[in-house]
């Protein structure tokens, strides 16, 4: 199906062009989101009539969307989710728990802007684009994390945070601390015990 782009869509054009789609991708997506128009004659007549007033409102839109980008620009957000050791949420995060964590930042945004190719499903840092506009998009940190103080970890280390790999790291230190207090104790003994060979070397000695 041939369609008038009325603003610039992805990977397809930019606004006033003329593209062929599939019909159910106009017709469920395009169409009703009226993102498009059927390339028929009077829709065509009808666009070149509106074609300035048109760009003027998408500059305006655009304008409004660059300065909302330029507050976000480097927000980061933080989900509560709970999740096993090795990291894997029970559950998910989804493009309606990031627009709705957005909104709670201070920018009021529609599930839909959120761009994500696959919904959310381990502990960490992810970052994740957010249309603001068909030519403006920003990038948004999601910290996904089982508490604030794991994301607060997560935030500083950026990676995951590992309960399993934490407790391993713990045993180690604990580990290193009992064979350092050994050693010094072995140590502390061998002096003790030259020092008592040489008093006896010494009364020996006398005798």
């Amino acid at each position: 199906m041939e369609i008038i782009l009325l603003e610039r869509i992805e990977k397809l054009g930019q606004m006033g062009e003329v593209v062929s789609v599939k019909p159910g991708f106009a017709r469920n997506y395009l169409l009703p989101q009226k993102k498009a128009l059927r390339a028929t004659k009077v829709n065509l007549e009808q666009f070149e009539t509106q074609k300035a007033q048109l760009e003027a409102e998408n500059l305006e839109r655009k304008g409004e969307a660059e300065k909302v980008a330029e507050k976000m620009d480097g927000l980061s957000i933080i989900v509560i989710r709970q999740a096993g050791e090795s990291g894997q949420l029970y559950g998910s995060v989804t493009n309606r728990d990031i627009s709705d964590a957005v909104s709670e930042a201070g920018f009021t945004i529609d599930r839909k802007q959120v761009s994500l190719n696959a919904v959310i499903k381990t502990l960490g840092m992810h970052t994740v684009k957010v249309v603001l506009h068909p030519e403006v998009s920003v990038d948004v940190n999601v910290n996904v994390a089982r508490s604030a103080e794991e994301a607060e970890t997560q935030a500083e280390t950026g990676s995951a945070f590992n309960a399993a790999e934490l407790r391993d790291a713990e045993d180690a230190a604990v580990a290193r601390e009992i064979a350092a207090e050994a050693a010094e104790s072995r140590a502390e003994a061998e002096s003790e015990d030259e020092g008592q060979s040489a008093v006896t070397d010494e009364e020996e000695a006398k005798a």
